[in-house]
């Protein structure tokens, strides 16, 4: 995954912790504006989130955050 969708994820994440609690789910749509400006990073994301990981559509926020910051 490239660095920049890497801290993306990791700003979004910390984002919507802080203000809605630990338990906060998001959608790797989260990531990105309701405009599709950057389609290989929208591809990349969705790959990241479903064929590597197999997660499901909705996932907690500091699970998304481990898994970036781990590498996997």
């Amino acid at each position: 995954m490239r660095e920049s969708l890497r801290n993306k994820i990791i700003q979004v994440c910390d984002d919507k912790i802080s203000k809605k609690g630990l338990n906060v789910g998001l959608s790797f749509y989260a990531f990105f504006a309701n405009k599709n400006d950057d389609p290989e990073q929208l591809m990349e994301a969705a790959s990241w989130w479903i064929k590597v990981h197999q997660l499901d559509h909705f996932e907690k926020a500091y699970k998304i955050k481990e898994l970036v910051e781990s590498g996997a």
